[in-house]
């Protein structure tokens, strides 16, 4: 792995990838309620309009009064849109279909790019305690996308165990060095974690060896398996480690977790 000592204050860790069900979201909320699992202090940023990662951590739709538009957009304070969950260490700045026009709005402002870096680094950010905060992107690269990467110190890649995985991937490599050169030149790859892997499947065996063979250490050892319980977690709103504590998929994200604070060791 690439060095990922830890930051001062949180790490935060934008969840992207340009392809539609990759398992981003479920990766987000499943990783975020696996680290607070192990001790850890976690903010969810939901950056994508459909807000699946606040409806699948609880958040009725009534209920999401100030959301991540208002924080990009309306310069609001911290307190005001972080809200609590369920889950005792694990927040979240949820989303609403408003940011859908957020992309054409943020064209108009200098610092567009800038927003999310500086919304998260407020000086009242340090007395939430948080140890990570992990920003659940869009299924684009547009410039909510770009404002995670300029945000984060690094990025998470899941890849769908499936054909042109890695095809995909190319693509997104090349807007993370684009935005090392234009706005955040220390950002670095967090991991690539094989989802919805099937073992039995000649198909993800070969995009698992070809994602070693490419991607080296930057793969997690972890790989997410397709499981039924994942799927069906977020139709109850909450994290598969809730719904189901003992599936493999509760179980992957618990070793997932463990993986990443052990890349993290500072």
């Amino acid at each position: 792995m690439s060095d990922l000592s830890r930051p001062k204050g949180p790490k935060i860790i934008a969840v992207a990838n340009q392809k539609g069900g990759v398992g981003k979201t479920t990766t987000t909320i499943n990783l975020a309620a696996a680290l607070v699992e192990e001790g850890r202090r976690v903010l969810v940023v939901d950056l994508d309009p459909q807000g699946n990662a606040s409806t699948g951590l609880g958040i009725e739709v009534d209920d999401r009064e100030f959301t991540t538009y208002e924080l990009l957009l309306e310069d609001l304070d911290l307190n005001d849109v972080i809200q609590k969950t369920d889950y005792d260490g694990l927040c979240i700045v949820p989303a609403t279909v408003d940011l859908s026009s957020a992309d054409i709005e943020l064209m108009s402002s200098e610092k567009r790019s800038f927003l999310l870096h500086d919304a998260l680094r407020q000086t009242q950010m340090d007395a939430f305690k948080f140890d990570y905060i992990l920003i659940d992107c869009p299924p684009s690269l547009n410039l909510l996308t770009v404002n995670a990467m300029i945000a984060a110190h690094s990025i998470l890649v899941p890849l769908q165990s499936e054909f042109f995985a890695l095809e995909g991937l190319s693509q997104l490599m090349m807007t993370i060095r684009e935005v090392r050169q234009s706005g955040n030149k220390e950002l670095r790859i967090e991991g690539v974690v094989l989802t919805m892997y099937d073992k039995r499947n000649n198909l993800s065996q070969q995009v698992e060896s070809d994602a070693r063979a490419n991607l080296g250490d930057l793969v997690f050892k972890t790989m997410i398996p397709r499981n039924v319980r994942v799927s069906e977690s977020p139709s109850f709103a909450m994290p598969v480690l809730s719904y189901d504590s003992q599936s493999k998929g509760a179980v992957a994200y618990r070793a997932l977790a463990k993986e990443m604070i052990e890349n993290n060791q500072a």
